[in-house]
C-alpha cells in the first residue's frame, strides 16, 4: 500500500522545481479571505451576540469552538486529496468546495441575528448552529488541502518559507481587518451589519478564487494511487508517533499554551463593553492591538534569529510565554481595578509575548517534525492547536457565565479572574517545555 502513495508524492515533488515569490504571494492572498471570515465571526458577531443582545457567552463560545471540534474532517479531506482527485484536480476542487460552504454560511449569520432580535430564540440558535456547522466543515475541509497546495508550490528546501509566508499574511490581516471592521461599525446597527455580511461573502470568495485559480500543476495520478492509503494506515502512523514520550510531552506543552492563550478570545470584546462600556468600534480594535504587536515581534524575530537551529529556540518560546503572563496579569489588574488607561498597554504586552512565543513555538514544531514523517507530525501539532484553541475559547465564555451569572460576581471581578487563570496556564506551559528533549528528539531522528 505504501508504494503507490510514494509514486504520487514523487510526482508532486517533481513539479515544484523552483521558488517563485509571486506565486507564493498569490497563494498567500488566500489568507486575506480567511482572516476576514474569522474576524466577522469570532470578533464582530461574537461581540454583537454577547454585548448587544445579551446572549450567554457559554453558548456563543460553544458555537465558535465547534469548528475546532470538527477536526477529523481535516484529516479525511487532506488524505482524500492525496489519494483521490476530485473533478480532475487533486487540491483546488477540494479547496473551492470547502470555501463554498463557508460562503454559504455567511447569510445564515445575519439571519440568526434577525431571529434573535425578533425574539425567536429557538429558531435563532438552530440557524446559528447550522451556520457554524457549515462554516467549520468548509474551513476544515479546505484548510489542510490549501496548506498542501502551498507546500507543493515550492521545492523541498523552500517549502517551510512558503508556508511561513502564508501564515504571516494570515496573522497580518487579523489586525488589519479588525481595525477596518471596527471603523466600519463603531456602534451596532442591524443594517450596517447586514451590509458587512454581504461584503464579506463577496470579498472572501474573490480572494479564495484569485489565490488558487491555475495554481495547481497538472499531474498524472496513477490509478492505483487513488485507492492507496486509508484510515487504518493513518491511525497506525499516529500510534507510532505517539509512542515517543517526548512527542507526548511536547503535545501537552503545545496544548496547554494554546488553551491558556486563547481563553481571552471569546470574552475580550465583551470585557471592554461590560467593564468599561466601550462601543463596538473600539472593542473590535482589541484584536488589532495585540495582533499588531504579535506580527511586529514575529517579523523582527525572524529577521534577527532566522539562522538559528529551530531545536535551540525553546528559551525564546519560554520568554514569550513569560511576557504573555505579564500581559494577562496586567489585563486582570485592568479589570479588577477598572483601570481603563492600562487596557491598550496590556494588550500590546500580551501581543508582543505572543509574537516571540510564536516564533519559538513554530520553530520547535518544525524541529519536532522529522522529514521522513513530516506530514504525520505536522498533522498531530495541527490537531493539538486547533482543538486546544477551540476548548480554550469555549472555556473562557463558560467561566465568564459561571462567575457572573452563577456566582453573581461583578463583571470586573469575573473577567479579572479569567485573565489570571489564563496567566497560570501559561506558566504551566512554560514549565512543561523541555528544551533538551527537543534537541535529543531531533538528534535521534536525523
Amino acid at each position: 500500500m505504501e508504494q503507490p502513495t510514494n509514486i504520487l508524492q514523487t510526482a508532486v515533488s517533481d513539479t515544484a522545481v523552483s521558488f517563485n515569490m509571486w506565486r507564493t504571494l498569490r497563494l498567500s492572498s488566500f489568507q486575506i479571505g480567511s482572516a476576514t471570515a474569522d474576524i466577522l465571526t469570532a470578533s464582530v458577531w461574537n461581540r454583537v451576540m454577547i454585548a448587544e443582545l445579551g446572549m450567554p457567552a457559554t453558548w456563543v463560545g460553544l458555537l465558535l469552538a465547534l469548528q475546532y471540534l470538527l477536526m477529523p474532517i481535516s484529516f479525511w479531506a487532506g488524505h482524500r486529496s492525496d489519494t483521490r482527485p476530485l473533478w480532475g484536480r487533486r487540491r483546488i476542487s477540494y479547496i473551492w468546495l470547502g470555501r463554498g460552504l463557508v460562503v454559504l454560511s455567511f447569510p445564515l449569520l445575519g439571519m440568526s441575528i434577525n431571529l434573535f432580535e425578533g425574539g425567536e430564540m429557538t429558531t435563532g440558535w438552530s440557524v446559528a448552529l447550522v451556520c457554524f456547522l457549515l462554516f467549520g466543515m468548509g474551513k476544515l475541509f479546505s484548510g489542510s488541502v490549501y496548506l498542501a497546495l502551498v507546500r507543493e508550490s515550492a521545492p523541498p528546501n523552500k517549502q517551510g518559507i512558503a508556508i511561513g509566508i502564508a501564515e504571516t499574511v494570515l496573522i497580518a490581516f487579523f489586525p488589519i481587518m479588525a481595525i477596518a471592521y471596527g471603523r466600519w461599525m463603531e456602534d451596532y446597527d442591524p443594517r450596517t451589519f447586514a451590509t458587512m455580511i454581504g461584503f464579506t461573502a463577496v470579498y472572501c470568495a474573490f480572494w479564495w478564487f484569485f489565490a488558487t485559480i491555475k495554481s495547481e500543476h497538472t499531474l498524472t495520478v496513477p490509478t492505483v494511487a487513488s485507492r492507496s492509503g486509508g484510515w487504518g494506515e493513518t491511525v497506525g502512523k499516529f500510534k507510532d508517533v505517539w509512542a515517543d514520550g517526548r512527542v507526548r510531552r511536547f503535545f501537552l506543552f503545545l496544548f496547554v499554551a494554546t488553551f491558556a492563550a486563547w481563553m481571552q478570545d471569546n470574552i475580550l470584546e465583551p470585557f471592554g463593553a461590560n467593564v468599561f462600556g466601550l462601543p463596538t468600534g473600539q472593542t473590535t480594535r482589541f484584536t488589532g492591538y495585540w495582533g499588531g504587536a504579535t506580527l511586529f515581534i514575529l517579523i523582527l524575530s525572524f529577521i534577527m534569529w532566522r539562522k538559528r537551529h529551530p531545536e535551540t529556540l525553546s528559551s525564546f518560546a519560554k520568554v514569550g510565554l513569560g511576557i504573555m503572563v505579564a500581559g494577562m496579569l496586567l489585563l486582570a489588574l485592568t479589570s479588577v481595578g477598572e483601570q481603563r488607561h492600562l487596557l491598550e498597554m496590556s494588550l500590546l504586552v500580551f501581543g508582543g509575548g505572543f509574537g516571540l512565543y510564536t516564533f519559538g513555538g513554530v520553530s520547535l514544531m518544525a524541529a519536532m517534525s522529522p522529514h521522513k514523517d513530516a506530514g504525520a507530525y505536522l498533522g498531530l501539532w495541527t490537531v493539538c492547536i486547533l482543538v486546544s484553541k477551540g476548548l480554550g475559547t469555549f472555556t473562557g465564555g463558560l467561566l465568564r457565565d459561571l462567575f457572573h451569572l452563577g456566582f453573581n460576581w461583578s463583571f470586573a471581578t469575573s473577567y479579572g479572574l479569567i485573565f489570571a487563570i489564563a496567566a497560570v496556564g501559561l506558566v504551566m506551559a512554560a514549565a512543561l517545555l523541555h528544551g533538551r528533549q527537543v534537541i535529543s528528539f531531533v538528534q535521534d531522528n536525523k
